[in-house]
């Protein structure tokens, strides 16, 4: 019996001192450092957000919190060192409401391309981005293609969630349908709920329009920037007035497990870096590829 109460004792002792290495970057001592980028088989997570109007109900980190809370979640489940709040984004298009840090196209670009060579300086090989900012996507889109103008040491993934619509359908249950749901509506407000109730305050959501203004019905067939500003001038998509805790915790615990499993398939992955690197080897002599 206390043999086995010795080993127990070990077993329970190894599993703290397991559990000891933050996975928080900040939080780490520089020895720690090594050891954490071991433990996450050197696997990196990039929460990105932004500082923008949210509605007159929410707060211009919103997208900050999101995208963190939901890397630390994962984290806790499925080790992976998380980056702190990286704020350095595209928001051209909220530029006329108060408190939108608008960085420049060069920068914001320069800033992440630097980031992500000092991640892999320090020993990350695979790091993974997840955004928090629609904003964003059609700048990660082209930021991901560039990956391929020189040689890299990293591969680069982007999270892209897929949210499960009978989860959805639970939360609109506790809360509401909101047809417009896309920026401070419905989900959003909901999720920032279960994250910061105390900055979040659903009762102000009506004191804007969240509806679009459809302001471009005269063009078909084209593209241009003001699109969201024709359509959302308040920068706010959607209905956040019966948003709640309990549907943004649905969402969030959803998004948190298809994270983790994307999270184990990455570590696993070998595809894209060795397909990096026999297209970079190709890309070197083109005449030479086999045609």
């Amino acid at each position: 019996m206390r043999s086995i109460l010795i080993c127990f004792a070990i077993l329970f002792v190894s599993n703290i001192n397991a559990q000891e290495i933050p996975y928080k970057l900040e939080e780490l001592t520089a020895p720690d450092f090594v050891k954490a980028v071991d433990k996450s088989s050197k696997t990196v997570i990039l929460p990105i957000g932004v500082f923008e109007k949210h509605g007159p109900h929410m707060p211009l980190g919103t997208d900050l919190y999101t995208a963190r809370e939901i890397a630390l979640r994962a984290a806790e489940k499925e080790y992976t060192v998380v980056f702190p709040w990286y704020y350095f984004s595209q928001i051209n298009e909220a530029r006329h409401q108060p408190g939108t840090i608008a960085y420049s196209p060069e920068l914001i670009w320069n800033v992440l391309q630097e980031t992500l060579d000092e991640l892999n300086r320090n020993g990350f090989d695979k790091i993974i981005i997840i955004n928090g900012h629609g904003g964003n996507n059609s700048f990660l889109n082209y930021f991901g293609m560039s990956q391929l103008s020189k040689k890299r040491d990293y591969s680069l993934y982007w999270y892209q969630v897929s949210y499960d619509r009978e989860v959805l359908d639970k939360a609109e249950a506790l809360t509401q349908h909101d047809p417009y749901d896309q920026h401070a509506g419905n989900r959003e407000t909901s999720m920032v709920k279960a994250i910061v109730p105390d900055l979040v305050f659903p009762e102000k959501a009506d004191q804007q329009s969240g509806k679009d203004l459809d302001r471009l019905n005269n063009l078909n067939h084209v593209f241009t920037g003001i699109w969201w500003y024709a359509q959302y001038p308040n920068h706010y998509s959607g209905d956040g007035l019966k948003a709640n805790k309990e549907a943004g915790e649905l969402i969030l615990n959803s998004v948190v497990d298809q994270f983790v499993n994307t999270i184990k398939e990455i570590k696993k992955d070998r595809n894209v870096p060795e397909l990096q690197e026999q297209f970079f080897k190709e890309s070197e002599n083109p005449l030479k590829t086999k045609q």
